[in-house]
């Protein structure tokens, strides 16, 4: 459950992002090295992919970043300072964060520690603060810009329901998330109801793990799963054929990544949830 956390949260922390250490250079880096999925996928976007020179083992997005075996659960620094970066993008939530954060310093390497966005403008925030690190502020700025519109319209587009209840899978021991995390800021955007929300005492970081016979009670007009379930397996449960989203068909599979990154595919995420509803009446 830990990664689930770690990235379908994007979420748990603070709202802001830390600021690069004391020991950054006064000139723009040149050695990146991203051990952020999320932070990887803004690099690229707002045109310093030529500057990193490596990413962890989950920044799958795009393609074309310099993937390599470095742990971003369990940074090595040994591993990290071989590269000879001028500047490393850590996230707080990594095991032994802060010592890791120490070490590098200590060896003259810049770090930028990331703490998971709680909200969106977290993650505008994220964004505009790595393009200033870089020097793509004008693309970062502009970068925002598009997303806040293009976001603004997908809400605008899925606020048509009224009183749209929802259950938001992490895993298939129904693990879930509230209105309190990242993924719950994005539906709240639309005024979908959470059912997870009244269950939150059961987990003061608002991941509580629900039970079978609490989603049958709460009936839940649409599903959206994030673990990859085939929908077939969750008709299946028992008691579920009688669940409102499964007998409108409305268990929808999300896309891999997108709900975990609070990069510039958080547009993407909520264009998919705007679309999924379309038809709900």
């Amino acid at each position: 459950m830990f990664k689930a956390k770690f990235f379908a949260a994007a979420a748990i922390g603070a709202a802001l992002v830390h600021p690069i250490s004391a020991h950054a250079a006064s000139s723009n880096p040149t050695r990146i090295i991203s051990l952020s999925p999320s932070a990887t996928e803004d690099l690229f976007a707002i045109g310093a992919g030529p500057q990193v020179i490596a990413v962890d083992q989950y920044s799958n997005y795009p393609a074309t970043a310099p993937a390599s075996k470095l742990d971003s659960f369990s940074p090595n620094v040994e591993a990290i300072a071989a590269y000879k970066p001028d500047l490393v993008i850590l996230n707080a939530d990594a095991t032994k964060a802060s010592a890791v954060k120490s070490a590098l310093k200590k060896l003259k390497i810049a770090v930028y520690y990331e703490k998971a966005p709680s909200n969106i403008k977290g993650a505008y925030a994220e964004i505009q603060a790595l393009g200033r690190l870089t020097g793509h502020s004008s693309a970062a700025n502009s970068l925002v810009a598009d997303m806040q519109g293009k976001i603004q319209k997908a809400i605008h587009s899925g606020r048509k329901l009224k009183n749209l209840t929802f259950f938001h899978e992490l895993d298939n021991t129904l693990y879930s998330v509230t209105s309190k995390t990242f993924i719950g800021h994005v539906y709240a955007d639309f005024g979908f109801q959470n059912i997870a929300d009244a269950a939150d005492n059961a987990d003061s970081g608002g991941y509580p793990q629900l039970t079978s016979e609490y989603v049958l009670k709460a009936n839940p007009k649409v599903i959206f799963l994030s673990d990859n379930e085939p929908v077939a397996n969750v008709s299946a449960r028992a008691g579920w054929s009688t669940v409102s989203a499964v007998t409108n068909h409305k268990v929808i599979t999300l896309p891999d990544d997108i709900p975990s990154r609070w990069g510039p595919r958080l547009v993407n995420f909520y264009q998919f949830v705007a679309t999924s509803v379309a038809n709900l009446k």
